[in-house]
């Protein structure tokens, strides 16, 4: 199969069971409220090195906001569903608590289960906390230097998929550069969903385990250009010198599956020879989401 004269490998992305929940976070400004947001989703690409998983999902206007100011949508992720709570905790009282003028509030409202987390930063009050209710909605008024940092106590989480991926494998590296980074802008207009590496991308891909024992992931070389000549296992052409990975991690299997899609018609363009995804032989994941497929879902 193929799009124009990008081969499109027959394979899929294995992807994984994980608990998601959606924060938002609301500022004076947005330039405040994505300060807050940049720092909370700090080293968070990936659990192979990071507690969670972590990225900004999109830029949200104030009429979308519950107090009408500018705002960020975060997306968060843990493979359990026990050590959210930790996370949220964490993240929201060193990161957003300390940036000046920012709210922050659960972007998950109806959600089966919840977590406690402005109900134990209220703490931190000292005494001087004050709860404020809106509905069935309760609230923290934490006293700050500024005025009051106000936030939801209650936070909702859902399963979620974590780890589906594509792969890009390019000519030379401005052309695989271009093509992720065209396809970061569009899979970036599904909601639902985050690219945690740094701008979308991530180019030191693994495989499970190494000849190292005390590592449990290494280098995927047999996606690495400079080792084709080798390892026996390279799974590049020739002609192919640079391969870029997008990760995608999202709050259901159909928003990574809208992502994916999306991503494999932006990146098919000139220089890219090959589109594929990375996967563990079916073995570990359990969601497999075969690329044929997905373009097969979307013909007229």
């Amino acid at each position: 199969m193929k799009i124009k004269s990008t081969e499109i490998i027959d394979t899929f992305a294995e992807a994984f069971k994980m608990w998601g929940t959606r924060v938002i976070i609301t500022g004076e400004s947005r330039k405040w409220a994505l300060a807050a947001a940049r720092s909370m989703t700090g080293l968070a690409t990936s659990v192979i090195g990071c507690t969670c998983v972590a990225c900004v999902e999109r830029d949200l206007p104030p009429e979308s906001t519950p107090d009408r100011r500018p705002g960020v949508s975060v997306l968060l992720f843990t493979p359990d569903k026990d050590s959210m709570g930790k996370r949220l905790l964490d993240r929201v009282g060193q990161c957003v608590m300390t940036c000046p003028t920012t709210a922050c509030y659960n972007g998950l409202e109806g959600a089966e289960h919840t977590v406690n987390v402005g109900g134990l930063l209220r703490y931190f009050g000292d005494g001087h906390q004050m709860s404020k209710r809106l509905g069935d909605r309760r609230l923290w008024r934490i006293p700050v230097m500024d005025g009051e940092f106000l936030v939801d106590e209650e936070f909702g989480l859902q399963p979620a998929v974590g780890g589906g991926n594509l792969l890009i494998l390019g000519k030379t590296a401005q052309a695989t550069l271009r093509a992720a980074a065209a396809a970061v802008r569009t899979m970036q207009e599904t909601e639902g969903v985050i690219l945690p590496f740094p701008d979308g991308v991530v180019r030191s891909g693994s495989k499970v385990g190494s000849r190292y024992k005390s590592l449990i992931a290494s280098t995927n070389d047999p996606y690495c250009p400079t080792l084709k000549g080798v390892t026996e296992q390279t799974a590049l052409p020739p002609d192919i010198n640079c391969v870029l990975e997008i990760v995608i991690d999202g709050l259901s299997e159909e928003a990574v599956r809208r992502a994916m899609h999306a991503g494999l018609l932006a990146a098919a363009r000139p220089g890219i020879r090959q589109l594929s995804a990375g996967n563990y032989g079916g073995n570990l994941g359990q969601f497999h989401i075969p690329l044929h497929e997905l373009l097969a879902e979307s013909a007229p």
